[in-house]
């Protein structure tokens, strides 16, 4: 399953559609993932992304839909094929470890080349190698209940990587593990696919996971894809509201486009009588007159004391909050309070005075 698909993707998910009883959990989605990429399924839980990845697996047959493999048909409804998971050269790591605790970490390693019947020879090497990826070298004869929750997810790493699989997928697999932990082996998983060069699905609920480790992101709500997009894209330039608040922090006023050209406009706000007109950036499809969301990450706004010559709202401190290198400041506007956050040398107070101040080059108009 080396070949690519006839659209350049390794991988390929076209209108995946999937029931469970009257319930709709995967909604017609299609997507391509490049060999060797890793690609991220990002979203609320009950949002679809791991009956895709199961789908994607062979562990849920689809209702509707086609997925290909490299050059390989692994389900297509309309032509009644339908690969078993065995058969579809895949690893697969999961929340739970799935270690088995009467085996050491070497064994739980070579399970898979032994139910292949591979030479001794052949699946010591491999053993090895794949325990040397993952940095277990130390305990590869340590019994799997020595193992910390790091070191098992490390072996359960090395176990779905030693049959050199032609995709890797993930089912949040960080999410048992402490912060720091968690931290660490985000870095990790991602050298350690790197190194490896596997085409890889990661599904997480966990946005930070998500930026950190994906070469794409795909943002899921309700089966559908809300946008897809590298993870400085998705985080800078989100298409419409729900991934403007799902991804990052971000200020969210409802509003009307005024002006719109190419990617270019403004968009109007108002807070009773008080309105700002705010050059901006437009998402696809915003043309004059659409009611859109105006979205802007607190970084990307400044709050001043004095007036400034560009457009502005006034409004007043209401929170500070001092967190080292940035002040995490609330300033009320009407009834809405922006997030804004500030450098401690603007020496903001609660009850200040102060002009809010937005930067067209990162001051987004998007759907609602």
């Amino acid at each position: 399953m080396n070949a690519e698909t006839a659209n350049g993707s390794y991988l390929e998910v076209a209108n995946l559609v999937k029931y469970f009883g009257d319930d709709r959990a995967v909604d017609g989605i299609s997507f391509g993932v490049p060999q060797g990429k890793f690609l991220t399924l990002l979203g609320p839980s009950g949002c679809g992304k791991t009956t895709t990845l199961m789908c994607i697996a062979g562990l849920h047959k689809p209702d509707a839909g086609d997925i290909r493999i490299g050059s390989n048909a692994v389900a297509s409804v309309s032509r009644g094929e339908f690969m078993p998971p065995e058969k579809r050269d895949i690893g697969m790591v999961f929340q739970s470890y799935a270690i088995w605790p009467h085996m050491t970490v070497s064994q739980n390693v070579a399970y898979p080349l032994e139910i292949r019947k591979l030479d001794r020879s052949e699946i010591d090497d491999r053993v090895r190698e794949a325990i040397r990826l993952v940095g277990l070298e130390d305990m590869a004869e340590k019994g799997a209940t020595q193992l910390s929750g790091g070191q098992q997810q490390r072996a359960a790493l090395a176990r779905a990587i030693v049959s050199h699989p032609c995709l890797l997928l993930f089912d949040e697999p960080l999410s048992n593990l402490d912060l720091k932990l968690r931290e660490r082996m985000r870095v990790e998983l991602k050298r350690i696919q790197h190194e490896v060069g596997i085409t890889s699905i990661y599904v997480t609920h966990d946005q930070a996971e998500a930026l950190v480790m994906s070469d794409d992101i795909i943002v899921m709500s309700k089966g559908r894809i809300e946008q897809t997009g590298g993870p400085h894209a998705i985080y800078a330039r989100p298409t419409n509201r729900y991934v403007s608040n799902f991804i990052g922090i971000a200020n969210l006023l409802e509003g009307r486009v005024t002006r719109a050209g190419g990617d270019r406009g403004e968009i109007e706000v108002a807070q009773g009588e008080s309105r700002l007109l705010a050059p901006c950036l437009l998402a696809e499809g915003l043309a004059e007159g659409d009611a859109a969301v105006l979205s802007v990450r607190p970084e990307n706004i400044e709050a001043v004391k004095s007036k400034p010559s560009g457009p502005a709202v006034e409004g007043e401190v209401v929170q500070t909050v001092f967190l080292g290198n940035w002040l995490d400041c609330r300033v009320r506007w009407g009834e809405f309070e922006w997030k804004v956050q500030a450098h401690p040398r603007e020496g903001l107070r609660t009850g200040d005075k102060v002009y809010v101040c937005l930067d067209p080059d990162h001051t987004l108009a998007v759907r609602p």
